[in-house]
């Protein structure tokens, strides 16, 4: 609704979509679903945003010291490459090295732990008991862990 809103108003507008299966009682249907809910990317002059903030739907701009804070074009071409491919993508958490993580599936399901490292594949937790000053470390699945 609010990419439609933009383009109508000819403000350039990006929603990068993930196709998802939705079911209802009596039917299931391919739909395309926003790769990350909740935000529309668009480019527009920063002093002129009110016609942004007039599109129904729209609540906020994403700002940093009270002005429009512009995402580098690398990541939204980035991003606009990938949607456009064949490959299979999908949503994932952004998790950074000292994070604390939880992991979600797998033997280690409900641990909660330091993230020390992240590969694309594994990823390594520091499990501590602080107050005797002890700690552990384990691997995991990367896809297993999320942020806590």
């Amino acid at each position: 609704m609010v990419r439609e809103q933009l383009e109508r108003k000819r403000i350039d507008a990006f929603l990068p979509t993930i196709t998802r299966w939705s079911r209802w009682k009596d039917r299931k249907k391919k739909i395309d679903w926003p790769l990350f809910p909740g935000y529309c990317f668009a480019r527009f002059d920063p002093d002129d945003a009110l016609p942004i903030l007039k599109c129904v739907g729209v609540v906020n701009i994403v700002s940093f010291e009270g002005k429009p804070a512009p995402i580098p074009d690398h990541e939204l071409d980035s991003v606009r490459i990938l949607v456009g491919s064949e490959l299979q993508y999908d949503p994932c958490p952004m998790i950074h090295e000292g994070m604390m993580v939880e992991v979600v599936h797998g033997p280690m399901r409900g641990v909660v732990g330091r993230l020390m490292r992240k590969d694309t594949l594994k990823a390594r937790l520091v499990l501590s008991v602080n107050l005797i000053g002890q700690a552990v470390s384990v691997e995991v699945d990367a896809a297993d862990v999320k942020a806590y």
